[in-house]
């Protein structure tokens, strides 16, 4: 038995206890479930990405609209206004040189600060307005890929082929960015890893320096669309291979063609005509179209088409067919109208790559799963 001085002071003790800490030794709520980690996007790159780099505001308007809303855009820079709310971090540094950054080891401290998982890379604009040689740039690439890396193993890397340049003070610079970017789908070939795979996206093929720039460089608004239109369906595939619910998509076609329907003549037999033949390409048009594999990695790979105008007459339109390998199917496309069925797929051009001149290209390009290795095959190219 207690005695009443110790009893007493029992109490008293007990009387000193907040009522919620009481209340919290009987009954703790239960713990909430945790939050999925956002996936961390890093825009990278010089004034084209950050200065003020709309196009990183449609392209993530477009991710919340579509459903991909656990994304989060970062950088040690902030945003710079685009008319519309957005999440603006980034790391586009007006005026960098990619060999710079590069030489300079300043990617580490970047990485170090937000941890991408993905990265978003336009960058050597500045290098092909200094005339550095595309090799040189390249080295730099592989330099910063590193170091992404050596951040995170797995990192996901999507780069740029960059967008046209026309400066009026650099009349060399037009042809320079093609020299550039001809050389970095193998490029990105050669170092891309399966753990950490690389993706190219064509900015540069269906751009405009005249009606896509307001100074032949950097992008208007027409432009900031075009390039988030490029850059979505990768960077979907790279958060997870959903397919974008707003971008062209392979869609389903019947296998053969429809059986001409009979109409009545209204002559007296009463006997029925047939609907004519498809009308033939004019005289003169003409083209072809090569396919190649661009990049791959296991289960999954990039390709692009090229289709060139072969005739003597200017085009108004093309169409490529072409029968996939077995095991091969394309997910995600762009700069192109497809549709699929089965391994059977027929692209055609879109309402601003349609029209070519005699010799002139247009590409497109897309995403594609595999079992083994993904092989490219013969495509036949129709004008009109």
């Amino acid at each position: 038995m207690l005695r009443r001085p110790i009893l007493s002071a029992l109490l008293a003790a007990f009387a000193a206890v907040p009522l919620t800490l009481l209340v919290g030794l009987v009954a703790a709520p239960p713990a909430r479930p945790a939050a999925a980690t956002p996936v961390r996007v890093m825009p990278l790159g010089d004034s084209i990405t950050g200065s003020p780099g709309c196009w990183r505001s449609v392209l993530w308007n477009r991710l919340q609209s579509t459903g991909h809303t656990n994304t989060d855009f970062v950088g040690t820079l902030g945003p710079q206004g685009c008319g519309q709310p957005y999440d603006g971090d980034n790391e586009g540094h007006g005026g960098y040189l990619v060999t710079n950054v590069a030489n300079q080891n300043l990617l580490p401290g970047w990485l170090a600060a937000t941890r991408p998982d993905i990265v978003l890379m336009h960058f050597g604009t500045n290098d092909v307005w200094s005339n550095i040689a595309p090799a040189t740039i390249l080295a730099a690439y592989s330099k910063l890929v590193d170091q992404m890396r050596a951040s995170n193993p797995a990192m996901r890397v999507i780069v740029a082929k960059i967008i046209p340049m026309a400066p009026s003070s650099c009349a060399e610079c037009g042809q320079r960015a093609v020299a550039l970017n001809a050389a970095i789908d193998g490029w990105a070939a050669g170092k891309t890893t399966a753990a950490s795979p690389i993706v190219v996206v064509d900015q540069w093929t269906g751009f405009s320096t005249t009606t896509d720039t307001y100074d032949g460089v950097h992008p208007n608004a027409a432009g900031d669309q075009k390039m988030s239109d490029r850059w979505y369906p990768a960077l979907v595939a790279a958060l997870g291979g959903t397919t974008p619910t707003a971008s062209p998509t392979p869609t389903v076609s019947p296998t053969t063609s429809p059986t001409p329907t009979a109409s009545p003549t209204g002559g007296p037999t009463g006997s029925p005509t047939v609907d004519p033949p498809t009308t033939s390409p004019p005289a003169g048009v003409a083209c072809t179209a090569s396919y190649r594999i661009t990049n791959q990695w296991q289960g999954g790979h990039q390709g692009e088409m090229t289709v060139r105008s072969t005739g003597a007459a200017r085009t108004t339109g093309w169409r490529v067919t072409f029968t996939l390998p077995a095991g091969q199917q394309i997910t995600q496309t762009w700069n192109a109208e497809l549709t699929q069925t089965g391994s059977a797929v027929t692209a055609r051009n879109v309402n601003w790559n349609g029209a070519l001149a005699p010799a002139a290209e247009a590409t497109f390009g897309f995403l594609g799963t595999h079992t083994g290795t993904a092989t490219a095959p013969t495509a036949t190219c129709t004008a009109s």
